[in-house]
């Protein structure tokens, strides 16, 4: 990939501060061309979406001891139409406009401002390495009933340890090669859960979905499961400058996507709590496993267990490709220093994906709630920033080239947007001030590091280039303007 300086030509002599009057131009391959590196098709690119935003049920057991079966049940139904269905619109519409690594932190920049855009990816980025923290707890969670030294001590630390380099070096050895590891992946987990449910048919007793007891609801960690196990839609776009024809496959695969992600949550959810008695305590991240051998036997529970293990390691290699390609997306923008854009042999975002590997390892040691709640927090902000976006570029640039667009006018999108901004708002009220505390504390280093770079920028300590082959959205919408008046 070609880079220029900063000092040498018109495009390239933006500096961080002047990042918000970058221009972009579409074409039809979001990114420059990288020798002969495959570009994602639509079915890795479904999965890959599926294990960012869910990679099976596991983890949303908690829903249910914090609810109970009928809120569980209607949390996983409608929460999608409040939250996840408006995140993927906007996604699809912002992720064609913009189809570069980057996504939502040139969405930010391109309507805030270079300020916001950096804080966007800082607590985007930090928030998903701290997703991808969890990983290798739930992974070790639902092995630790059959090998009970992945419990804690010694043990645990150095399957940590291992399980985040064995991962981190499928990330390096490309993005291809992850997608359709992602497929193999999610059919292997998704197949016992399917067992589950047609074994559960003659144990079925519906009455037992109907059981709630409102008085006695844990609204904090019921809302925070809901939110966690629906959310990262837009994660995908940060790696949109690696997908075939992203134009075309994006919104197409999001689509999929989000039917697989909805269906994989209710079946096994309505299997599990209509199958066996309601015991709210047994509940936790892991029991899915229990309800498994409850329902079939062992055997259902060694495959559901193997399960786990395997989607936690797709969670893991998705969510570390696109922190990573974010990462590389806000060099090419001459967000970051120039070593953030360097690529390996294999095309992948080399430094990228050493930085969020040390992330993970360093966060490693947090509880699986606490996890959740910390990236929750951050993602809230994250996401306001991005509706805001959405709607400042609708009403700036009416006629910016938008090869999907959300099929409602700008009062439509807004109306649309309310639901989940009020939901933001309440997950924010409901953090605990521990939480609180140390996510704020986290995006106030955002406010500090930025203009830390961009002393170190002018005073040459590090080097920052813009990629001259990245496009320019104003000419695009120009040439739209122009081509509307003649006709």
């Amino acid at each position: 990939m070609k880079l220029r300086s900063t000092a040498s030509t018109r495009a390239s002599s933006l500096h961080m501060g002047e990042f918000r009057d970058a221009e972009y131009n579409f074409v039809n391959e979001a990114s420059p061309k990288l020798g002969n590196t495959r570009k994602v098709s639509v079915i890795p690119l479904v999965f890959l979406i599926f294990y960012e935003v869910s990679g099976g049920p596991f983890g949303i057991e908690d829903s249910v001891q914090a609810a109970g079966p009928l809120l569980a049940i209607l949390g996983f139904l409608i929460f999608p139409f409040i939250w996840s269905i408006p995140e993927a619109l906007v996604t699809a519409e912002m992720g064609t406009m913009f189809p570069e690594n980057g996504g939502y932190v040139v969405w930010v920049s391109s309507a805030l401002g270079h300020f916001w855009g950096f804080q966007q990816g800082w607590m985007k980025w930090l928030s998903g390495v701290i997703d991808n923290a969890l990983y290798p707890v739930l992974f070790l969670d639902y092995l630790k009933s059959g090998v009970p030294d992945f419990g804690g001590g010694l043990s645990r630390t150095v399957a940590v340890l291992i399980l985040t380099v064995a991962l981190t070096y499928m990330n390096y050895r490309g993005l291809n090669i992850v997608g359709w590891m992602a497929v193999f992946l999610g059919v292997f987990s998704i197949l016992p859960f399917m067992l589950m449910g047609l074994v559960a048919i003659p144990k079925l007793q519906p009455s037992r979905w109907l059981l709630v007891d409102i008085h006695n609801v844990n609204w904090s960690l019921y809302l925070n499961t809901l939110f966690w196990n629906l959310n990262y839609w837009d994660s995908i776009s940060t790696l949109a400058g690696e997908v075939d024809n992203p134009k075309r496959t994006l919104p197409k695969a999001l689509f999929y996507a989000l039917i697989l992600v909805v269906v994989g949550y209710l079946y096994p959810l309505l299997a599990g709590t209509g199958a066996i008695p309601l015991d709210r305590e047994s509940w936790t991240d892991g029991y899915f496993s229990d309800v498994a051998k409850i329902v079939a036997g062992v055997w259902l529970r060694w495959w559901v267990q193997g399960a786990s293990a395997l989607s936690n390691m797709g969670m893991f290699v998705a969510e570390m490709s696109s922190d990573s390609y974010q990462l590389l997306g806000m060099a090419e923008r001459g967000m970051l220093p120039e070593f953030f854009s360097q690529r390996s042999r294999h095309g992948t975002p080399l430094v990228g994906i050493l930085f969020s590997a040390s992330g993970v390892l360093l966060l490693s040691w947090m509880s699986f709630q606490e996890i959740v709640a910390a990236e929750n927090f951050l993602y809230c902000f994250g996401m306001i920033l991005e509706y805001v976006a959405f709607i400042k570029l609708r009403v700036s640039h009416p006629n910016a080239s938008r090869p999907y667009k959300v099929p409602l006018g700008t009062a439509g999108c807004i109306l649309m947007i309310i639901p989940p901004t009020i939901l933001i708002c309440v997950v924010l009220a409901l953090a605990s001030f521990k939480v609180m505390i140390v996510s704020i504390i986290a995006m106030l280093i955002g406010f500090i590091l930025q203009p830390c770079l961009k002393h170190a920028e002018k005073k040459k300590l590090l080097k920052f280039t813009l990629n001259s082959d990245l496009p320019d959205f104003r000419e695009a919408e120009h040439e739209n303007t122009v081509e509307s008046l003649i006709a």
